[in-house]
């Protein structure tokens, strides 16, 4: 079997530009502090890494819990409004590309995404991506990308497993995956990559790319 997992921002669906603006807006409504908003500058660049690191600098740690839920209710509702007027796009291809792989019985689906489960889902639902069938694994699981990776995989009941390809945008999905041993192929051009795509249009590239 071939594991194929798939980061969602900017990946699947089209949406870093208005989940930016949503995150920082809900964090700016609970702490009135300034924040760095450059997100490779933490040392977990997820929802939950994020959050616990600007509590940590401005001194809440003795309320994280408190302050935490708050900020992700608040992204959840940002989310929530703006999918209600402006529907989210899938990045081209990538609903086929998922329908194609699901009917392949040596592939195995996941993914790992650094957003809460919550407004990763309404970002899928509002894009039409199915993943009903697909494993599932989020910040809501783990802090940290790796761990949020790891999870995904370990949803999977088989062992045995011949390669493993993670597709994302971003720099810290590039390093995750080099410390899991993943095949690594980026969506974009946020970064250089010796494998690269712009969409999931091609499934034949795609394809090749993967070495199946």
């Amino acid at each position: 079997m071939h594991l194929f997992m798939f980061d969602i921002d900017d990946t699947l669906v089209n949406s870093s530009g208005f989940e930016d603006e949503c995150f920082t807006q809900a964090i700016n409504r609970v702490i009135d502090k300034p924040i760095e908003t450059d997100w490779s500058k933490y040392k977990h660049a997820t929802d939950t890494g994020i959050i616990d690191e600007i509590i940590h600098t401005w001194g809440y740690s003795q309320r994280k819990d408190e302050i935490a839920e708050k900020i992700k209710n608040a992204f959840i509702n940002n989310i929530k409004q703006h999918l209600s007027k402006s529907p989210a796009n899938e990045i081209p291809g990538a609903r086929s590309f998922l329908s194609y792989l699901s009917g392949r019985k040596d592939i195995l689906l996941s993914i790992a995404t650094g957003g809460w489960e919550e407004t990763a889902k309404l970002k899928l639902d509002s894009a039409g991506i199915d993943y009903k069938n697909i494993q599932f694994a989020s910040s809501s699981d783990h802090h940290s990308r790796v761990g949020i990776m790891r999870c995904a995989e370990r949803k999977h009941t088989t062992s045995a497993i011949l390669s493993k390809t993670y597709f994302g945008d971003a720099v810290w999905d590039k390093k995750a995956s080099k410390e899991l041993g993943y095949m690594f192929i980026l969506i974009g051009n946020k970064l250089h990559n010796e494998k690269r795509i712009e969409n999931f249009e091609d499934i034949d590239q795609v394809m090749k790319l993967t070495g199946l």
